[in-house]
């Protein structure tokens, strides 16, 4: 019986498509949902001596991946709230998403993954990776994957 379904968000489409399925499974099966976004770390890029006239304190960009993140975790309960679903939500910084995800999972005692799958292929996908693709390889609870 699943009593905590992770779903991890980018605020992305397939994101809130797959907050709307394990909506629909936790609603079935009473379980909670649990929010869960990654957001990047500050990192200081490279320009030699040359600082960008525009570039974000590491404050500001706290305050701006906090202010992301709860926007994003919204949508997840909104839509947990639209079908009476508890649910609760967090978010890391972390430079890997998917260890993260996986330790969100760990952590918060799920039973299942639904999280949303942008279906990059080719050199996209050689560049880019696939988040979705490295949890389904490490996850050790099932892993639905929406798109």
């Amino acid at each position: 019986m699943l009593k905590n379904i992770l779903v991890p968000t980018d605020g992305s489409a397939p994101s809130r498509r797959a907050a709307a399925r394990a909506v629909r499974i936790a609603k079935a099966l009473k379980a909670r949902i649990v929010g869960f976004h990654v957001a990047p770390p500050f990192t200081l890029p490279v320009y030699g001596e040359y600082v960008p006239p525009d570039l974000l304190s590491p404050r500001e960009h706290d305050k701006m991946v906090r202010k992301v993140s709860q926007k994003y975790l919204a949508q997840v309960k909104r839509a947990a709230d639209a079908a009476h679903v508890p649910s609760t939500g967090a978010w890391v910084k972390s430079d890997y998403p998917q260890n993260a995800i996986l330790a969100a999972a760990r952590r918060y005692r799920c039973d299942m993954i639904v999280m949303g799958s942008h279906g990059r292929r080719g050199l996209e996908r050689m560049l880019l990776g696939s988040v979705t693709q490295k949890v389904l390889a490490k996850s050790r609870i099932p892993v639905v994957v929406c798109r």
